[in-house]
């Protein structure tokens, strides 16, 4: 188990997600990993709920909050109260939102691009059926157990 775990560690360090700055190479702009990540959830789900894209990305509200604030001031994602209670904040892209996005993923796919070069069609579909597989499980894990129990690299 621990060549599994010692894989997945030199995976997220060698494919940048450690990389403070991973945003600045890709779209120049100063956009927090997190942040890159709440924009991929709001255009997954638009007009989903603060709650519901927090709690996806499994951040507390408070850090998603800060984060929101960040996007919105960037004018990134507009939020609007929600019709059927007052309370709830709904998300989605604004165009220059919509725009960030496009360049994240432009660099991102280019990025995969170049490392599934590397490989031929067998082994990029033997590595994307991984992930399918390894991204199935963790969701059944998370949904068995209590609240960030699924979350496997938490230190808590």
């Amino acid at each position: 188990m621990d060549s599994i775990k010692e894989q997945l560690q030199l995976f997220v360090r060698h494919f940048g997600l450690l990389n403070a700055t991973c945003c600045d190479e890709c779209c120049g702009e100063q956009i927090s990993m997190a942040q890159s990540h709440i924009l991929f959830e709001v255009q997954r789900s638009p007009g989903s709920s603060m709650q519901r894209i927090a709690e996806e990305l499994g951040l507390d509200v408070t850090t998603f909050s800060r984060q929101v604030k960040g996007l919105e001031g960037k004018g990134l994602v507009a939020r609007r109260i929600s019709a059927e209670d007052r309370r709830v904040g709904l998300l989605e892209l604004t165009p220059s939102g919509v725009a960030m996005l496009e360049k994240i993923n432009r660099f991102m796919t280019k990025k995969i691009d170049k490392i599934f070069a590397q490989m031929s069609s067998f082994e990029q579909e033997t590595v994307t059926r991984s992930f399918e597989l390894l991204n199935h499980a963790l969701i059944t894990v998370g949904k068995a157990g209590a609240a960030k129990e699924g979350t496997i690299a938490c230190c808590k």
